[in-house]
């Protein structure tokens, strides 16, 4: 449990993170293409070698950087003046903005900030925003959102109105609709049975991810994917149909999060143009059910779109 007994939101939107940093190598960027899907279905596919092979220098997947944001986690499950139960916090949506591309290794500074807090009656929506910027030149690469919720951590407000704080007005929310037409593109790959424990070599050792007690625990009959997990799996399948395995293409990311995936359940990722935007849904082929939705937003398109 945090710091307190209760949650006091004038505490948990001044709260200051501590800069963090995040080192890698090549090794790890294969690691996190392989937890993703990369070169599962061919593993001398032209198209994705590149983020797991060292042939002249790995190519790095844009959703590695939501890694970046993994060990913030740890230090909002003992926030002062935010009350919950860490094990029933649940990831709600991501951003990432990328402005410049991932280097095959480095050292990156982590710069991050309350960006919401959000009472929902039972439960409250913690909004983080992240910057991360090459150490050792301060270059700013990434700007990344990612939107918790936290179960049990609501019903804090002192009047009718609910509490809501954000650093951004609603009007920059992004809104999208699942077209009704058919997708432009569609994507289909099974995960492997041993998924979760091939990503969760990239830093989230949650046990919700591997221990089945602990699965069992938070109501799910095995251990889940992590939610970071299937937005890299459906970005993968973008870059792939879309982008014709040109990575550089991705201008910014959305993900919001819907259900929870089993590993080794059939990702089908459904893909709408929309003049710079990709509209995707990824749905879980043996339930029939939409487990990701969101939008890529693209900086430019090849002539063969």
């Amino acid at each position: 449990m945090a710091g307190t007994s209760e949650t006091d939101p004038n505490l948990v939107t001044s709260y200051q993170f501590p800069q963090l940093t995040f080192s890698y190598t090549e090794r790890d960027a294969a690691v996190y293409a392989l937890g993703v899907g990369a070169c599962s279905k061919d593993a001398v596919d032209d198209k994705e070698l590149k983020y797991v092979y060292h042939h002249e220098s790995i190519q790095v997947l844009p959703t590695f950087a939501s890694l970046f944001s993994v060990e913030f986690l740890s230090w909002i499950k003992q926030m002062p003046g935010l009350a919950f139960d860490p094990s029933l916090l649940l990831h709600g949506q991501q951003y990432i903005e990328i402005y410049k591309s991932l280097p095959s290794n480095g050292c990156i500074l982590n710069k991050a900030t309350i960006s919401g807090f959000h009472d929902k009656g039972k439960s409250a929506i913690l909004e983080v925003e992240i910057s991360s910027y090459e150490k050792e030149s301060g270059v700013l690469l990434c700007v990344q959102r990612m939107s918790l919720y936290l179960r049990g951590a609501g019903g804090f407000s002192k009047s009718s109105q609910p509490y809501s704080f954000s650093k951004y007005p609603s009007s920059q929310a992004l809104t999208y609709k699942i077209p009704k037409s058919q997708p432009f593109a569609v994507f289909e790959e099974c995960t492997q049975p041993s998924q979760a424990l091939l990503y969760r070599l990239s830093g989230d050792y949650n046990p919700l991810h591997s221990d089945p007690r602990v699965a069992e625990m938070a109501g799910f009959s095995l251990p889940i994917l992590h939610g970071l997990c299937t937005l890299g799996f459906a970005v993968r399948a973008i870059i792939y149909r879309i982008c014709h395995g040109d990575q550089n293409m991705i201008r910014n990311i959305t993900g919001r999060f819907l259900l929870h995936v089993y590993p080794g359940e059939t990702l089908i990722t459904e893909m709408w143009v929309e003049g710079m935007r990709v509209v995707y849904q990824l749905k879980v082929k043996e339930r029939n059910k939409a487990a990701l939705s969101g939008v890529v937003t693209l900086k430019y398109f090849t002539s063969s779109l």
